[in-house]
C-alpha cells in the first residue's frame, strides 16, 4: 500500500498537467488551422517519433537529471494550468468583472504559490514541495503524454467546430477562445476522460518499468517497480515476495482499462 503512494500521486497529476498542456495548445491549432496548427503538429510529430521507453530513458539519466532541464521544463509545463483557468474564467465572466476579478485572483494566487513551491522550491509555508527525482519523473510523463493528448483534442476540435451550435456560437459574436472552451471543449469531454483512464494506466506501467530498472526515483523508493526488481532476486527461492507488487500493479492497470472501456460505452 505504501509503495502505491508515489505512483498514485504521480500518475495521476501527471496526466492531468498533459491534459492542461494539451488542450491549451490542441484547441487553437484545430480551431485556426494555418501556420500555428503546422508547427504545433510538427514538434507533436517530433516527439511522438521517438519510443516512449527511450525518451522517458533519456530524461531521466543523471547526465539530464543534473542539469537545469527539467526545472525549465517543469517552469513551463506548470504554466499551462494558470494560463488555462485564466482564459477560461475570462472568457465566461469578462462583462461580470466583480465575479471574473475574484476567480482570476484566486487562480493567480493559489496557481502562483504552487508554481513557485514546485519549481522553486521557495514555498514560505513550507507546504507544496516535490522531490527532485519525482519532478523529473513528473517532468518526463508530462513531456512525452502532451503530444498524444494534443493530437486527439484537435482533431476533435476540426470535428466539432463544424457543428451548428458552434456556428451558433459565432453569429452570436462571441470570441473564439469562448467557443472554443465553452462550446467545443464540454462536447469533447468524453473521449478526452477516456483517454486520461488509460492514459494513467499507462503512466503506471512506464513508472514500474522505470522503477524497475533503477531510473528516476531513489533506491529506497517503496514503488511497485523498485519492489519487483528486489523480489525478483529470489525468485529461484522464494516466488511470494514478487508477487504483492505484481498483482498491485496489474489489478491497478486492468481496473483503470475497465473502467475507460465502461465510460466509452
Amino acid at each position: 500500500v505504501y509503495g502505491s503512494q508515489i505512483v498514485l500521486i504521480i500518475a495521476p497529476a501527471a496526466t492531468g498537467f498533459a491534459l492542461m498542456v494539451g488542450i491549451t495548445l490542441g484547441l487553437p491549432a484545430g480551431y485556426y488551422g494555418g501556420r500555428i496548427d503546422t508547427l504545433l503538429s510538427f514538434l507533436a510529430n517530433l516527439v511522438l517519433a521517438f519510443p516512449v521507453i527511450l525518451l522517458f530513458y533519456l530524461l531521466v539519466t543523471p547526465g539530464i537529471m543534473d542539469t537545469p532541464i527539467p526545472y525549465a521544463m517543469a517552469g513551463l509545463f506548470f504554466l499551462f494550468p494558470i494560463i488555462f483557468f485564466s482564459v477560461l474564467f475570462w472568457t465566461r465572466f469578462k462583462n461580470r468583472p466583480d465575479r471574473l476579478y475574484i476567480l482570476l485572483g484566486i487562480t493567480l494566487i493559489l496557481g502562483g504559490w504552487i508554481y513557485v513551491g514546485l519549481v522553486f522550491d521557495k514555498d514560505p509555508l513550507h507546504i507544496v514541495h516535490i522531490d527532485p527525482n519525482q519532478l523529473n519523473i513528473f517532468v518526463a510523463v508530462v513531456f512525452a503524454s502532451s503530444p498524444g493528448v494534443f493530437r486527439i483534442v484537435r482533431g476533435l476540435t476540426m470535428d466539432i467546430k463544424t457543428r451548428d451550435y458552434v456556428a451558433a456560437a459565432q453569429t452570436r459574436g462571441e470570441s473564439p477562445w469562448y467557443i472554443m472552451l465553452w462550446e467545443i471543449l464540454p462536447n469533447a469531454r468524453g473521449p478526452l476522460i477516456v483517454d486520461a483512464c488509460l492514459r494513467i494506466g499507462y503512466t503506471t506501467i512506464l513508472l514500474g518499468t522505470l522503477g524497475y530498472f533503477g531510473l528516476g526515483l531513489a533506491p529506497e523508493s517503496p514503488d511497485w517497480g523498485t519492489a519487483i526488481k528486489d523480489a525478483s532476486r529470489l525468485l529461484r527461492s522464494f516466488i511470494h515476495p514478487a508477487l504483492p507488487p505484481t498483482i498491485a500493479l496489474m489489478s491497478f492497470v486492468l481496473g483503470l482499462s475497465l473502467l475507460a472501456d465502461s465510460l466509452r460505452e
